[in-house]
């Protein structure tokens, strides 16, 4: 397995042109969470030509919606939840500049051929693992959405959050790969 490539966000498209899918990577800097209902309100907005509530050009949006934080801490457990409940949304938010996305599991075909088409990236993170993620996690606050509780967007300052480049800005889908490379030839 390659080293770990440390990456600071957000970053130049520059970068995300560098990186190959199942390139293991460990982020730090400043990411964005949502999940389905901030990505549903998010979207709205921006159809209406209001402004995002938070950054997008060069981003990175986690999809975690995060436990309430331990005293003395600034979050808790953030496991991330299952990517392809917002593939729905990343036209738009590509085309407003996100260029990375991390959550868990595959993307629809459709959506590996947007980062495709838009030279994005998609992270994958460890499912089941929040604990140990949320650790990774030097500060967090609300941003935009606070009445969805855990699903509102949070700035995020990240140290070493470990990931894998799962779709890379050329279409390519580790996913893919590496059930190809262990599937049994059918009798």
């Amino acid at each position: 397995m390659p080293a770990h490539r440390r990456l600071t966000v957000p970053f130049p498209r520059e970068i995300a042109l560098s990186l190959n899918a199942g390139d293991p990577v460990l982020l730090s800097g400043t990411i964005y969470t949502a999940r389905d209902a901030a990505h549903q309100r998010l979207c709205e907005a921006l159809t209406k030509g209001q402004p995002s509530p938070v950054p997008l050009d060069g981003q990175l949006i986690y999809y975690v919606g995060p436990t309430p934080p331990k005293p003395g801490e600034p979050i808790g457990s953030a496991g991330p939840t299952t990517a392809v409940r917002m593939d729905s949304y990343m036209e738009l938010l590509f085309q407003r500049g996100l260029l990375a996305t991390m959550g868990k599991g595959q993307r629809s075909e459709a959506c590996v051929e947007l980062h495709k088409k838009y030279q994005r990236v998609y992270f994958l993170t460890i499912g089941g693992a929040g604990a140990v993620l949320g650790k990774k996690i030097k500060a967090a606050r609300v941003l935009a959405y606070e009445d969805l509780g855990p699903e509102a967007i949070r700035e995020l300052a990240v140290e070493d959050f470990p990931a894998v480049c799962c779709i890379d800005a050329r279409g390519v889908d580790a996913c893919v790969v590496g059930r190809a490379k262990y599937a049994r030839p059918v009798a």
